[in-house]
């Protein structure tokens, strides 16, 4: 094994960032294109001795082939071949897991909308009738807001599954979920790095726009709705409740979204994510860029693999 660091990516144009930031400071790497990625389960030397995965669960929308599952079993491989695995195959199975999520929020004692786990369309309208509407159908795995409607009434819901309109999930697995209504249409996404706090923005895009993506190659799709953000700092609680998740979750770089619920004034954390490309426009929104802080974080997980 002679690299240093591998990074696994989706996206030909998302981490650009990143690779100009190691590349100005002197950092090794090797490049593991997802449509690249293959394994051989009997050989034992992984790609690097620190990996790490920077796969998005939107990977869905690009290709049909999109690799998540296949990337699971390489990283478990990886770590079980020694490999130092940043964000590996714990974090990526609660990443491609809505549901997975909400029950480890459950089992940690943090707040998040009456939902209902579904697998099958004929569930759809029992969990519906337990929690009224609105609601929102949600597919399990999903990203950039896919695979999330809106429904307002029985009637509209119960259209949809006989025309077989409901959102699909790529596993079968559907989340029914109660509509919170985040106060002042915002919501806020907690930033973290090494299970840390790293910084936090409020992001607000009007109507049912559930695509709140902060990034630059989000922001710049044609078409997409306007999204505006801005640095906040959340309370000590909920900075702390951010830290449990993702430390809950083994994310070791990623990002945590909640809202205020209007209509209760509670706090409600809703989606976990082990992919954060930091928000747009770093040194106009908050002043600094986060990944020169991410970079030294890579060098030190470089450094302690190379020690041990």
């Amino acid at each position: 094994m002679t690299n240093d660091l591998a990074i696994v990516y989706e996206h030909p144009l998302w981490f650009e960032p990143l690779f100009a930031a190691l590349d100005t400071r002197g950092i090794s790497y090797v490049k593991i294109p997802m449509a690249e990625l293959s394994f051989d389960p009997a050989n034992r030397e992984p790609p690097a001795r620190v990996i790490f995965n920077r796969l998005a669960m939107s990977s869905i929308l690009r290709t049909g082939d999109h690799g998540i599952f296949s990337a699971m079993s390489a990283f478990e491989h990886w770590e079980q071949c020694g490999a130092a695995l940043i964000n590996g195959a714990s974090a990526l199975g609660f990443d491609a897991s809505k549901a997975r999520q909400l029950a480890k929020l459950s089992a940690l004692g943090i707040d998040f909308p009456t939902t209902r786990i579904v697998h099958r369309h004929d569930q759809i309208a029992q969990a519906a009738a337990e929690i009224g509407f609105p609601l929102l159908i949600k597919a399990n795995i999903g990203g950039a807001g896919a695979g999330i409607v809106r429904y307002d009434d029985a009637e509209g819901l119960n259209a949809a599954i006989v025309g077989r309109t409901v959102p699909n999930s790529v596993d079968g697995v559907l989340l029914v979920q109660r509509l919170a209504s985040p106060r002042g249409g915002t919501i806020t996404r907690i930033e973290t790095l090494a299970e840390r706090y790293l910084y936090a923005i409020s992001v607000t895009s009007g109507g049912d726009n559930f695509d709140l993506c902060p990034a630059d190659a989000c922001i710049a799709q044609p078409g997409r709705p306007v999204v505006q953000m801005t640095k906040v700092e959340p309370s000590d609680e909920h900075i702390a409740a951010a830290e449990r998740i993702v430390a809950a979750c083994d994310i070791d770089v990623g990002g945590v979204e909640m809202m205020i619920d209007d209509a209760t004034g509670k706090a409600l954390f809703y989606d976990v994510n082990a992919l954060s490309n930091f928000v747009a426009n770093p040194l106009e929104v908050l002043g600094w860029d986060p990944h020169e802080r991410l970079v030294d974080y890579l060098e030190t997980r470089i450094e302690a693999r190379n020690s041990a």
